[in-house]
């Protein structure tokens, strides 16, 4: 099985970020989240919040929004486009996609491009709190050997060297930087 990163690795650009700023012009209501992620982003700017602290105060602007589930659906179909040729050109029946966005987000994605496997941050649609961990770094692993024990990455792909712990499970690994694949 061929394992891939999704932010800025098959997705050109970060599709969580591109989701908040959707939400805040196509459901202006969702603003309202603004003054409370300016402070936890300054916190978290000065170190003094835990990045998965500032994300889940970023995601609360969900529980202003009505109909979370259509807007996904909506933002996802229109930015397919955002998926990179050079994963349309290779892609296979068992890839897997392992994110740190969430699960909800990531999910959208794969059903329309047809990936069945995949694992993202488990984040409430509707209120923005986490349930678990974020999948970053060994969390992607330990998830992968939790859910698929024996599975063998033939190949990896990710745009960060902060997925090196998936990298090294698999027989061989490409950073992804645009739409070039450099040996890892």
């Amino acid at each position: 099985m061929n394992v891939f990163d999704w932010d800025n690795t098959i997705y050109r650009g970060d599709s969580t970020a591109g989701f908040i700023r959707y939400c805040l012009t196509k459901r202006p209501k969702s603003m309202l989240g603004l003054p409370r992620t300016a402070v936890c982003g300054l916190l978290f700017g000065l170190k003094l919040m835990p990045k998965l602290t500032f994300k889940r105060n970023l995601y609360h602007m969900f529980v202003y929004i009505d109909d979370m589930e259509e807007l996904v659906e909506e933002f996802t179909s229109s930015h397919m486009d955002h998926v990179k040729q050079w994963y349309k050109d290779m892609q296979k029946e068992d890839d897997m996609v392992i994110s740190a966005s969430p699960e909800f987000l990531i999910g959208s994605f794969c059903r329309k491009l047809g990936i069945r496997y995949m694992m993202a941050s488990v984040v409430d649609i509707h209120t923005g709190e986490y349930t678990g961990k974020n999948c970053h770094g060994e969390e992607k692993v330990r998830r992968l050997r939790e859910q698929y024990p024996d599975a063998v990455i033939d190949s990896f792909y990710s745009d960060s060297y902060s997925d090196t712990p998936l990298a090294k499970e698999a027989k061989q690994a490409f950073l992804v930087k645009g739409d070039k694949l450099l040996p890892w």
